[in-house]
């Protein structure tokens, strides 16, 4: 039961971190395509720090 669980929090730390990944490759596509620098900055500094790049 407790390998079980184990498994089922790997899979959801998985799924969220990729849910992160995303949503932020989108706000950055929309901020490149908006020509907005300092966004695009500050969400490059985010996926850093998160190591989502």
């Amino acid at each position: 039961m407790n390998k079980n669980r184990q498994q089922l929090v790997t899979k959801a730390a998985s799924a969220h971190r990729d849910s992160l990944r995303k949503n932020l490759q989108h706000r950055l596509e929309i901020a490149r395509a908006q020509g907005n620098d300092a966004l695009v900055r500050q969400l490059e500094a985010e996926a850093s720090y998160l190591n989502l790049n």
